[in-house]
């Protein structure tokens, strides 16, 4: 691995979790194992190519585990390393700061909120 130098140990936090979708898929993934297609339901906007990568990159920094069935169709699962489970307190920061801040903006925090079992 490559030697690098950071100004801030944040900077290394935000290049493994930073971005627009990685922190949304971890947080999905704190509910369990998750196939691809399901993640695709639950963030619509995101193009395939965007979930593959991310989910390759998150992969990749040991953050997830993919898990390959050996059957007919193939079937493939991803699920929070143990690795990544030491991040869900900080993904469980970031929601709680962002309702704060969508009720401050918005006020009803329901009425910008997409029905999600990560908004209950």
């Amino acid at each position: 691995m490559e030697k690098k130098k950071y100004n801030i140990s944040v900077e290394a936090t935000l290049e493994v979790i930073g971005g627009k979708w990685k922190c949304v898929i971890l947080c999905h993934l704190t509910h369990g194992k998750k196939r691809t297609s399901e993640l695709k339901r639950l963030m619509p906007t995101i193009t395939q190519k965007m979930l593959t990568q991310q989910l390759r990159e998150l992969e990749q920094d040991g953050v997830i585990n993919r898990i390959v069935y050996n059957q007919i169709p193939p079937k493939v699962e991803y699920e929070l390393s143990d690795y990544g489970k030491s991040l869900e307190s900080i993904l469980s920061s970031l929601c709680d700061w962002g309702e704060k801040h969508i009720t401050k903006v918005y006020g009803d925090k329901y009425s910008v909120l997409e029905e999600s079992i990560l908004n209950n």
